[in-house]
């Protein structure tokens, strides 16, 4: 099981993320808001971010840092053909990095973006 994040699984683009915002649809979890729009001829793609209204630049970095950790960790089994933007919210910037991988895994599969071969939510996945 491959459990990188390479560049190549990434929003980079501004107009990627353009079109999740203005197009996609929204799920909201206790710490995370995941955006997400279906596009069934490209790869999956994950952006994240974290707006500059909740924090300074150094728990922004951290909170990025956060988010990209934890769908590193459930990309392997996440459906193709969907590109996400998952923007922490401000009482994320507190919480563990273990909780807001459990709150992205929870709504990810409130909405069935995960594959059926899925094990379930395990922090320790890429340990065994």
């Amino acid at each position: 099981m491959d459990f990188g994040f390479s560049s190549a699984v990434r929003l980079k683009r501004g107009w990627q993320f353009d079109i999740v915002f203005r197009t996609g649809r929204r799920e909201t979890g206790e710490l995370v808001r995941l955006f997400f729009v279906e596009r069934p001829s490209d790869p999956t793609l994950v952006g994240v971010t974290v707006g500059k209204k909740i924090a300074k630049a150094v728990k922004r970095t951290r909170g990025r840092r956060v988010l990209r950790e934890s769908f590193r960790r459930l990309l392997p089994w996440m459906k193709d053909g969907v590109w996400i933007v998952a923007s922490l919210r401000e009482n994320g910037l507190s919480a563990s990095a273990r909780d807001i991988y459990l709150d992205i895994a929870r709504s990810l599969k409130r909405r069935n973006l995960m594959k059926d071969d899925w094990l379930g939510i395990d922090w320790e996945v890429d340990a065994k």
